[in-house]
């Protein structure tokens, strides 16, 4: 996280008494509560938090630097952040400029070597998070600039794609890969009709940036630390401009063509999981060959768990990213995870997968910029082209799940987003004379070792690899014994020397961190449940009690309508959820036409019971229904607007219980005015 310095300044203003003629104090209070809320949600803004843009009066190459502050592993430390400006379209001068982020983080200490630029992977995710960059500043300058596409003035956002793989019944399914394709078609279109040249945003014009914020900041030669995609555009860099690199780091090597993975070495990487499976009690205590148990969970896959939908196509692409790292200081989704989940499977429980299933739903259609991921993916396209003309998947364990899903199948994405002229010459490799590291790990799913050591290390004049033992993807290098990866790195960079000596073989800890698929099975389905529930009973508490007395009562009813909608709108919210995953399998979960009902019907009906009184005329308690339901729905939909994915569900909560409350703090203002009595109807009335 980047943060400027603060401005300084302060002050206060006069106090504003503020009185309604025919309100009383209790419903002065809640009207402003609410009226603050429903206004604070009208105001939020998504992420990011400003805005890129060009500045006034910017050239191309320009770059302005400012203090401010960056977040590391090591602390908060002190940074210079800019925009640098560059055209979108190079070699055409009427392009538009647009906006890119730089950070550099300054040495610690003596400058002992070249500046380290930083190129993370994806495609389609940011370049400014590097925590571990704090790891690096000795003696080097760290440099982030930020990726066109995704980090700057230009974001190539597809909703259009996102939601298509929400309402899929399938991620990787016939009728989802049609409507993805179409997605992505839609979206190429609407881009292109708002003036984005989608030709722009090739790995060859990301480097032209780099190269552009290497002469902005006075550079003669910089080093490159790349990872995953991120190693494709260092490779290319250095055969545009070698003159401009001193030293090459690559973790977990891409080379050309390999996009698309390759599944008979993703099965023989599944077998030297099962030899270390064999060698482990509690692996080897639930099967005798992990390999033939895998293939037998999906030979014939669970479609459900219980009432629950499981999706064998979800399943499937989830297990190819989950596999790519390896050990409990990885990610949570690591590969003894999803080893546990298909043994669980095979031994005849299908939580595993339905918690899988569920959590790609909610997480795979997020996940990356789809525009900037197609626009840099597309150098491969004719490897994904070749591969599905060979017939695709030969048979593999997980059928390659994770291709199908990134590529969409032989009539994919790929057939309908422009391919840039800039990929032509870059799609096979060739010779390069920069001093280049490759750091691989033995079970990287993702970017197998063998691929480097095999086809890019020849055209290396003065390039040396290292293979960790038992090591995934990028992740785990940098989990793993970070004082290691930083000794390697830090000595590369300052001699040339490789020194993996500090690393060691990892040993692989076959259980589930940090928990099993199966217990987070259990847990979304027993905390739905219940939520459902509770909501259920307090909402029959509520109209028990309006039976039997009349009314809540005026002190209980503002107690209610304040606090009793966080658990009906977490009950409504669970009962749809619970809707969902049995019976509407193609509806997305974090969606408006499920969120705004939710919430709109369990918070309404409750602050409806709480404010309602058997006395009152059955028109006006008509009314109030309709005002309590109306208003939570309004204040939902204005809520789950204003941020996306998962915090848009929070304010959608918020906002449901300030709408029904003003609702009715209105329809009794209405009613008071109407009956020209001068003390009002009290809150509860």
């Amino acid at each position: 996280m980047v943060r400027p310095h603060p401005a300084r300044g302060g002050g206060s203003g006069p106090r504003v008494s503020l009185a309604l003629p025919g309100m009383t104090t209790s419903k002065v209070i809640a009207a402003a509560v609410s009226g603050l809320v429903l206004l604070g949600l009208g105001g939020l803004t998504v992420w990011p938090e400003r805005t890129l843009e060009v500045p006034a009066g910017a050239a191309a190459g320009s770059l302005d630097m400012r203090p401010c502050e960056y977040d590391t592993e090591a602390g908060t430390v002190p940074a210079e952040c800019g925009t640098l400006v560059v055209p979108e379209t190079r070699g055409d001068p009427g392009s538009e400029l647009i906006a890119l982020p730089v950070v550099r983080i300054p040495a610690t200490g003596t400058v002992s070597g070249e500046p380290i630029f930083r190129l993370g992977g994806g495609p389609g995710n940011t370049n400014m998070l590097f925590p571990q960059a704090s790891r690096l500043t000795d003696g080097h300058d760290v440099v982030l600039v930020g990726y066109r596409g995704v980090d700057g003035s230009r974001r190539l956002d597809c909703a259009e794609v996102a939601g298509a793989m929400k309402s899929s019944d399938d991620l990787i399914g016939d009728e989802a890969k049609r409507r993805t394709r179409l997605a992505f078609q839609a979206c190429a279109q609407r881009l292109t009709k708002d003036g984005v040249d989608l030709n722009a945003y090739s790995i060859v014009q990301q480097i032209e940036d780099l190269e552009a914020a290497r002469t902005a900041l006075g550079y003669q030669r910089i080093n490159l630390l790349s990872s995953s995609a991120g190693t494709r555009t260092a490779m290319i860099y250095s055969w545009r401009h070698p003159s401009s690199l001193a030293r090459s780091a690559m973790v977990s090597v891409n080379p050309p063509g390999h996009f698309v993975w390759n599944p008979t070495i993703t099965d023989t990487q599944i077998a030297r999981y099962a030899e270390l499976c064999a060698a482990d009690s509690r692996c080897s205590g639930r099967t005798e060959n992990l390999v033939a148990s895998m293939r037998a969970a999906v030979t014939e896959p669970p479609s459900r768990w219980g009432l629950l939908n499981i999706k064998e196509g979800n399943v499937r692409a989830t297990a190819m990213y989950g596999m790519h790292h390896n050990g409990p200081d990885a990610a949570p989704q690591t590969a003894p995870t999803v080893i546990d989940a298909f043994l669980s499977a095979a031994d005849g429980d299908p939580s595993a997968f339905w918690a899988m299933s569920a959590l790609s739903d909610l997480i795979l259609p997020d996940s990356i910029v789809w525009g900037q991921f197609a626009s840099f993916a597309m150098i491969d396209a004719p490897a994904a082209e070749a591969y599905y003309a060979a017939g695709g998947d030969p048979g593999s364990v997980l059928a390659n799940g994770g291709a199908d899903f990134l590529w969409g199948g032989p009539d994919g994405y790929a057939t309908v987003w422009p391919d840039s002229p800039d990929n032509t010459a870059y799609r096979t490799l060739r010779p390069s004379d920069t001093e280049t590291l490759l750091v691989s790990g033995t079970v990287d799913f993702s970017t197998p070792a063998e691929l480097a050591t095999r086809e890019l290390l020849p055209t290396l004049a003065r390039g040396k690899q290292v293979i960790l033992p038992e090591l995934g993807h990028t992740g785990d290098f940098w989990e793993h014994r970070p004082d290691a990866g930083r000794h390697l790195l830090t000595t590369f960079y300052d001699t040339g020397t490789v020194d993996d000596s500090r690393f060691g073989t990892r040993a692989v800890d076959f259980t589930p961190t940090p928990m099993s698929m199966s217990t987070i099975a259990g847990i979304l389905a027993g905390v739905t449940a219940a939520g459902t529930l509770i909501a259920v009973a307090l909402l029959l508490v509520l109209a028990a009690r309006v039976r039997r007395n009349g009314a809540i009562g005026s002190r209980a009813s503002v107690w209610v309508r304040v606090l009793a909608p966080i658990p009906l709108g977490l009950g409504g919210l669970c009962a749809a959820a619970l809707l969902v995953w049995t019976a509407l399998p193609r509806t997305p979960l974090v969606n408006a036409t499920v969120v705004v009902p939710a919430l709109a019907s369990s918070i309404g009906i409750g602050v409806y019971l709480a404010w309602t009184d058997r006395n009152r005329e059955v028109r006006t308690r008509r009314l109030g229904l309709t005002a309590a339901v109306g208003g939570a729905a309004a204040g939902a939909l204005l809520g789950f607007s204003a941020l996306p994915s998962f915090p848009g569900v929070a304010t959608a909560l918020l906002g449901a219980a300030a709408g029904a409350n003003a609702g009715l703090l209105l329809l009794d203002l209405g009613l008071t005015r109407r009956a020209g009595v001068k003390e009002p109807l009290a809150i509860g009335g």
